[in-house]
């Protein structure tokens, strides 16, 4: 005699089925190459400010410029590996003066990471997977221990992924895939600025974009020194903010 199922649990059996499938089906995992696309002759326009000593360092004082990140070529490295020459151009904000050359770059991208050189700095600038919450040491390859490093700022920053898929507005532009890199906020010692008493202050955050790269970073260091008087803002502070404006 055969035995007969309920119609309701053949109904529920296959809604579960087709549930996990489209769930399946669904998932996608993001790539370095998803947030870091790397073409030559690719551009990116930035609005540029900079934190810079003034008043011979007993302030300081934020220029603006119009920012020009340009992939310029490709060349294999001593390891081997496919790298990006990136130059950048700058200008005044309103675009009257032609550009002028400000940096050069590097950006090597491998299986698990995206290595960029600035200033002879060697960051670690992603890595994946791509989880919330996914933390590295972005300074790995730069010597901040040594009595003679001049970065000693730089030691041990944890760089943690956050608002993994997120949408982000920058300036007047949103995107809707976004992922945020913390990777530095700290004051020493803690609390309010007061020019009478040592500080050091320390920040970093970027913000790349799917299919885009990066929209948004924040860098700022500086030291103020009391001893020897006169207390001022020591030689090495400096800040940058980029906000995108568009790109090619």
């Amino acid at each position: 005699m055969k035995k007969l199922f309920p119609v309701s649990l053949i109904i529920l059996f296959v809604a579960v089925i087709s549930g996990c499938s489209k769930q399946t089906e669904t998932l996608e995992v993001a790539t370095l190459n998803d947030y870091y696309p790397l073409t030559v002759g690719k551009t990116f326009l930035y609005r540029l400010d900079s934190t810079v000593l003034a008043s011979f360092g007993s302030s300081l004082a934020v220029k603006s410029y119009l920012a020009k990140d340009s992939i310029e070529s490709t060349f294999t490295d001593n390891q081997g590996r496919l790298s990006y020459r990136i130059f950048r151009f700058i200008r005044d904000t309103a675009g009257l003066k032609p550009w002028q050359p400000a940096a050069t770059f590097v950006a090597t991208p491998t299986q698990q990471t995206v290595e960029f050189v600035d200033n002879n700095l060697r960051f670690i600038k992603l890595h994946a997977p791509f989880t919330e919450g996914y933390a590295w040491k972005g300074h790995s390859y730069i010597d901040t221990k040594s009595l003679n490093t001049t970065v000693g700022y730089l030691d041990e920053w944890q760089y943690e992924y956050r608002n993994v898929g997120m949408a982000s507005k920058i300036l007047n532009t949103t995107f809707d895939n976004t992922v945020t890199v913390f990777q530095q906020d700290e004051t020493t010692p803690p609390g309010p600025f007061d020019r009478n008493n040592y500080q050091q202050r320390n920040v970093g955050t970027e913000v790349y974009a799917k299919g885009v790269g990066l929209i948004y970073k924040e860098f700022l260091h500086w030291t103020w020194q009391i001893t020897p008087p006169p207390a001022k803002y020591e030689d090495g502070s400096y800040g940058v903010k980029l906000q995108l404006l568009s790109h090619n």
